[in-house]
């Protein structure tokens, strides 16, 4: 299969497939026309990529994903334990979140959001003390 056919059959686009490919996730084929060609089980290795960074697994996590993916002697343990550790990051990203929208919500409540150049919400942000340590996941992976 072609690169466009691959991208529809995956929903990822030719642009993030050659990335993947770069990367080493994925290896096509060259055939003697130049043209990439993606075999069926490049085809599951797309798409477990494709819904794995859906759900949040970020590249690194994919490439281990895809080693367990074409391990036959696999446990499911290992895949388990994976998404139980995602699941755990994404709660802790979660907690992040809400107290971000915390803060933002507190900050705006302070704003009076009138014609004066004072602003609440800037001096909040210039705090030192501004008492915010949350941090995304994307801060710290990729």
């Amino acid at each position: 299969m072609k690169i466009g056919e691959a991208a529809e059959a995956t929903g990822l686009s030719p642009k993030s497939i050659r990335y993947y490919e770069s990367l080493g996730l994925v290896c096509s084929e060259r055939q003697e026309n130049g043209y990439r060609y993606y075999s069926p089980a490049n085809i599951r290795q797309l798409t477990l990529v494709s819904r794995a960074r859906k759900v949040g697994f970020s590249l690194e996590e994919c490439r281990e994903l895809l080693l367990l993916q074409s391990d036959t002697r696999r446990h499911s343990a290992a895949v388990k334990r994976a998404v139980e550790h995602k699941i755990e990051q994404l709660d802790e990203q979660l907690s992040h979140l809400k107290a971000m929208r915390q803060t933002l919500t507190e900050l705006a409540v302070r704003c009076r959001g009138d014609e004066a150049p004072e602003c609440a919400i800037l001096q909040g942000l210039t705090r030192e003390d501004s008492g915010m340590t949350f941090t995304l996941l994307e801060d710290h992976h990729e």
